[in-house]
């Protein structure tokens, strides 16, 4: 996981200045398990390696006492693995409560200091109750568990206790050991891996950033006599070949320790830091993981069971990404949804459902228009909202109603709702002042805008939670309409099921011509479909293989540039590809050496974030932005390709410079996905979840 080798602040480095950690375990899951626990400790000593086994007290089997105490004679290590392995230990706090004290009892008894749940299940609240000295139920990344956040570090951390109830914090707490290799069973038994190719891979990228290697393996699932495999088994000698490997390649370069040594070195490197070092450990985002946000997240699902939601949407469902991604968060939580949005096509159903989503569709076409036209449009959409809702909620009481700008005046659809006991939650996609003066050329201090920031200002006063799209739309919100803290924001991120994390693999064109460059989006005026093909005719100079590859619905305004494209001689070197949904958009960037935000300056595009940006990083391709604030509130200087907005020329500067240096793109590209990784749908999704969930 990119980011995850930053070292924690204050990081002193290993003991006796060695370049990694290497830690090695064990959980025995079953009888089959624990009778090959000698034959896998005789395998370690052999090689020079020990290792910690951990063992279930109250599972398929009673580990002896004589094997606990024969293990750690040779100098192995001995664990609490869960109570039960059935699942189940987390399931209610009153649960944990009376399993914590037969988890101490055994962890006395065994004279152990650590413990692991079972499935990799954990609360690192909840673990403070267990007399443990380090704990093992977390990883650096691995999407494969039934709690798939990782912690997104390859170095221990300190997990602090909670705050007393007299307010003073406790100095104590316990140290948490990521594994940082996947496990066996995901390798050899999900995956079908026939190599430990990965594992040495992982390996060697953790040596070089000086982090921990920590493996958890199962030797019920280890194959030591080499006759024909059972089909939950693999071969020990794919064990043997990674402590081979590590022994060949590193031999004098690694601390090799036992959980318990770990957890004792990083206990007293904490003792020894200062009190502003403790308080920088509590605050440190990749090192000390917040476990209140899943508690929050876990509250907010409890929440949303069982309620009833209507949402308000003046565009098209399921194509609207927004809405439809927090429709369906909503509904996978045991929310009910009633939609209600505009009728793309006549063919198009008036009522479906969608993913478990209730889609009412009314029979009105969105067309661009004068300001007129809009009016006209959005109170019609107004006024059949409003009868919808009203004759629904005679019948059907809403807890929440979503509504989605624009307008921002949709919201007073739910006013029956609201008198009724619902929650009015009021999405501001753009801020309406800031776009009307951008589509419409109108100044500041015109009556129309005053209009629009007096009716933004009275639907926010009339919602019970303001959510918006970055940190620019909340400043402008917070400064003219409502406190900051109604506000909430939830990023544009891409779904991140469909555009999965890849690691840059780039080419620059030189050995695959011609070099394609891809502009995607809505193909109007302020989103610059005119700079880039400026930006083409003045880079073909230096890059005559350059391509521009365009997606995008057709407009007037796209029929008026490919017209200036023609006369310039320049149509052989642009492809348009027409609209294209997600699948087809991820197959476009994936083909592209290149993406570019060409966006004209105006007040809207200096306050945006375009979601185009995560897309491109998410699958690893460098991305040519415009240096705007509602960018630059989220990367750094050296995180993206910048160009100066509106400013053709320069765009065609960077685009060489991207063909020309490859290397120092790649850097860039690894940069910004560290900024992506902490935006991605799955994290911005537990953040609308608990806002609607703290609401309720």
């Amino acid at each position: 996981m990119p980011g995850s080798e930053r070292n924690p602040d204050g990081w002193r480095g290993w003991p006796g200045g060695k370049k990694f950690a290497l830690v090695l375990t064990h959980d025995v899951e079953g009888p089959s398990g624990l009778a090959k626990c000698r034959q896998l400790a005789e395998l370690e000593r052999e090689l020079g390696f020990r290792s910690s086994f951990n063992f279930i007290p109250e599972g398929d089997y009673r580990v002896s006492s004589e094997l606990r105490k024969e293990l750690t004679r040779q100098g192995f290590e001995v664990g609490v693995h869960d109570l039960r392995h059935d699942g189940r230990l987390y399931q209610s706090r009153r649960d944990f409560d009376e399993n914590a004290k037969r988890i101490n009892e055994y962890l006395d008894e065994w004279g152990a200091a650590g413990f692991r749940s079972g499935f990799m299940l954990h609360n690192l609240n909840w673990l403070h109750d267990l007399d443990i000295k380090y704990d093992m139920s977390t990883f650096d990344t691995d999407p494969f568990e039934p709690q798939p956040e990782g912690r997104h570090t390859i170095f221990p951390f300190v997990v602090p206790r909670p705050q007393r109830l007299n307010g003073h914090a406790s100095a104590d707490g316990y140290v948490e050991l990521p594994y940082t290799l996947p496990q066996d069973s995901t390798l050899f038994l999900l995956l079908r891996e026939t190599t430990p190719d990965i594992w040495l891979r992982k390996l060697d990228w953790i040596a070089a950033h000086g982090g921990m290697v920590l493996l958890n393996t199962h030797p019920d699932y280890m194959a030591f006599d080499g006759k024909k495999l059972k089909s939950m088994q693999y071969p020990v000698e794919l064990y043997r070949r990674l402590l081979e490997y590590i022994n060949a390649k590193y031999a004098g370069e690694y601390w090799h320790a036992l959980p318990n040594d770990v957890a004792g070195f990083v206990t007293l490197s904490q003792e020894e830091a200062s009190t502003s070092l403790l308080k920088d450990f509590r605050s440190a985002a990749p090192t000390i993981p917040a476990d209140s946000s899943e508690l929050s997240v876990e509250k907010a699902k409890r929440r949303l069971r069982g309620k009833r939601g209507a949402v308000l949407l003046f565009s098209h469902y399921p194509a609207d990404p927004r809405p439809r991604r927090a429709a369906e968060a909503l509904i996978n939580e045991g929310a009910e949804i009633d939609l209600i949005c505009l009728q793309e096509r006549r063919d198009e159903p008036k009522r479906e459902n969608v993913n478990g989503v209730n889609v009412l569709r009314i029979p009105l076409r969105r067309r661009r228009g004068g300001k007129l036209s809009y009016a006209r449009q959005y109170l019609t959409f107004i006024l059949t909202s409003f009868g919808y809702l009203t004759l629904r909620s005679l019948t059907r009481k809403y807890d929440f109603v979503h509504v989605h700008n624009m307008p921002d005046v949709l919201v007073f659809s739910a006013l029956v709702p609201k008198a009724l006991g619902a929650r009015v939650i009021l999405d501001l996609h753009d801020p309406m002042p800031e776009l009307m003066r951008t589509i419409f050329g109108l100044p500041e201090h015109s009556l129309s805008v005053r209009v629009l920031k007096q009716m933004e200002k009275r639907s926010i006063a009339f919602s019970s939670l303001v959510l918006t799209v970055n940190r620019a739309c909340k400043k402008i919100y917070s400064s003219r309409s409502c406190a900051a803290e109604k506000i909430r924001i939830v990023l544009n991120s891409p779904d991140d099921t469909i555009f999965k994390l890849k690691q840059p693999a780039l080419s620059n064109g030189r050995d695959s011509e011609p070099f394609l460059v891809l502009y995607h989006g809505s193909l109007v005026s302020r989103n610059g479909f005119d700079l880039a093909v400026d930006a083409l005719a003045i880079a073909r100079t230096t890059l005559p293989q350059m391509r521009l590859i365009v997606c995008g619905t057709r407009t007037p305004f796209f029929d008026s540039v490919m017209k200036s494209v023609r006369e310039r001689g320049l149509e052989e070197s642009i492809e348009y590809l027409g609209a294209q949904n997600l699948t087809q958009i991820v197959a476009a960037i994936d083909r592209c050496h290149l993406g570019v935000i060409p966006n004209h300056r105006n007040i809207f595009t200096e306050i945006n974030t375009p979601t185009r940006i995560f897309e491109y990083l998410a699958l690893g391709k460098p991305v040519i932005a415009p240096r705007a604030s509602g960018i630059q509130d989220y990367f750094g200087d050296e995180d993206l390709i910048y160009f100066e907005l509106g400013n053709a020329t320069d765009l065609a500067r960077q685009i060489e410079f991207a063909y020309f240096h490859p290397r120092e793109i790649e850097q860039i590209v690894r940069r910004g996905q560290q900024i992506y990784r902490g935006h991605t749908w799955s994290r911005e999704r537990a953040t609308l979840l608990s806002a609607i969930g703290e609401l309720l």
